[in-house]
């Protein structure tokens, strides 16, 4: 089975998904990102989805369960590349991807990332 990378770049991580997303791939996704996100003690996800042309509503909620298992260890998730195919596919699943942020693109996925750990630091 196909594994996704994720690299580790400061206190964050990064997924790049370059294949189109069979339910085993993002199950194991959501296994490996949980452990590296306990192991690592990182405090965002960076999820690049740029590469995606299709996705189906198990891949929906996989992201969203990401999002969701990242936040109780403490991490913030964002979604970044977006295709408009996708989000219109998205929204007429009726997902609306509860409690990931995202961005238009790496660069400012990681300002998001950072931004928002300094606003939690400072209080806001």
């Amino acid at each position: 089975m196909y594994r996704i990378p994720i690299l580790q770049m400061g206190n964050y991580l990064l997924v790049t998904i370059q294949v189109d997303m069979q339910d085993q791939t993002a199950l194991a996704l959501q296994d490996d990102l949980a452990e590296k996100i306990s192991r690592s003690g990182a405090k965002g996800v960076l999820i690049d989805i740029s590469a995606l042309e299709i996705v189906d509503s198990f891949v929906g909620r996989m992201l969203a369960g990401i999002s969701g298992i990242a936040r109780i260890l403490d991490a913030t998730t964002v979604v970044v590349g977006m295709q408009p195919a996708v989000a219109i596919t998205l929204v007429e699943l009726g997902l609306s991807l509860e409690g990931v942020r995202t961005a238009l693109n790496v660069e400012r996925g990681m300002q998001l990332l950072q931004g928002t750990r300094k606003g939690q630091l400072l209080g806001r």
